[in-house]
């Protein structure tokens, strides 16, 4: 399992060499997200940002049935207008925190990934699902919006009609036809999501930490600009690791024909 540290009561990060996985642990609630979990998701991500060990991030969940079902609705139905309006910064601040990861990140979904929860899946680069695995955007269905990035990550990822058809009819999308529409990216064997995902994890982990990083900038970045300018942000994040150590040792363990040691800088 790797040595585990601790954010808070239902956060846990499990070290696997350089892939680092993010624990969603409030198995009594499937995981829904209340301002204590919030804090504890953007704490964590905060901490792995300025890891240098963390190659690779992937998220996962201790809950057989459930990756994550969302924002905590019996916390919420306790706030005052004003609470909600306060707890609004605490909420954002648990999917930015995934999202703004620097190195890649990948979700390992099963079960219901619900609004925020899906959300949170969303909020990575890549998506792999159990069969098991339900999800679905909601929040119009009790009055909301999706309000963790889901009215602008889930368009980029499917369009803009298919992700206005998923979020006005807040329908529930079952593994396979979600692999089908772009919702998850790879759907594994039964119960196997958080071992294929750690797996991937390794294999992309296994690559340069100064190229990964640059390439996911290059990609965010670069995502819905002209190709010109895209092309630009792409120039930019390459002058970032033409320079660095990594690109040294990469050429030198290429043409030695031997694995290369990363500096990672």
């Amino acid at each position: 399992m790797g040595d585990e540290q601790r954010y808070g009561e239902h956060v846990a990060v499990r070290r696997h060499g350089h892939v680092v996985e993010l624990v969603l642990d409030r198995p009594k609630a499937m995981n829904a997200v209340s301002s204590e979990m919030a804090r504890s998701i953007a704490a964590a991500c905060a901490a792995l940002s300025g890891d240098g060990d963390a190659r690779v991030v992937v998220v996962t969940s201790t809950h057989e049935k459930a990756f994550c079902v969302g924002a905590d609705l019996k916390e919420r139905n306790s706030f005052s207008d004003a609470e909600l309006l306060r707890q609004r910064p605490t909420a954002r601040a648990a999917y930015t925190g995934v999202l703004d990861l620097p190195m890649p990140t990948i979700a390992a979904v099963n079960g219901f990934a619900l609004g925020g929860g899906f959300e949170l899946a969303l909020s990575c680069d890549v998506i792999v699902a159990d069969p098991s695995t339900v999800v679905g955007l909601p929040e119009v269905s009790v009055g909301v919006i999706p309000g963790g990035g889901g009215t602008q990550l889930l368009p980029r990822r499917v369009g803009a009609a298919r992700a206005a058809e998923l979020i006005f009819s807040a329908r529930r999308v079952e593994a396979a036809e979600a692999r089908e529409l772009g919702l998850v990216d790879l759907v594994a064997a039964e119960g196997g999501a958080r071992t294929e995902a750690l797996a991937l994890g390794a294999r992309m982990a296994a690559n340069s930490p100064v190229g990964l990083r640059a390439a996911k900038r290059a990609l965010r970045l670069g995502h819905g600009l002209d190709l010109r300018a895209g092309l630009e942000v792409e120039d930019a994040a390459w002058r970032t690791v033409a320079f660095s150590g990594d690109r040294a040792e990469g050429v030198a363990a290429f043409n030695e024909k031997r694995k290369p040691q990363w500096p990672g800088e």
